[in-house]
């Protein structure tokens, strides 16, 4: 599957999850999405929670 063929699935599927159960549904599938691409990264190793942290904390530039 390539990237276009996922971005229409995952949009369809938001779509269809807020048409049939609301925006408060659809939110949620979203906010559970992201957690879920979050976490399969990290186990993949492509995210470190120490660089997580790093881009949180505020910057000291002056």
């Amino acid at each position: 599957m390539t990237r276009q063929q996922f971005g229409y699935l995952a949009g369809f599927l938001l779509v269809a999850v807020w048409a049939l159960g609301g925006a408060g549904a659809a939110a949620a599938a979203t906010l559970a999405g992201l957690v879920g691409w979050l976490v399969v990264r990290v186990l993949d190793g492509e995210v470190t929670m120490a660089g997580l942290a790093d881009r949180a904390a505020p910057s000291r530039r002056r």
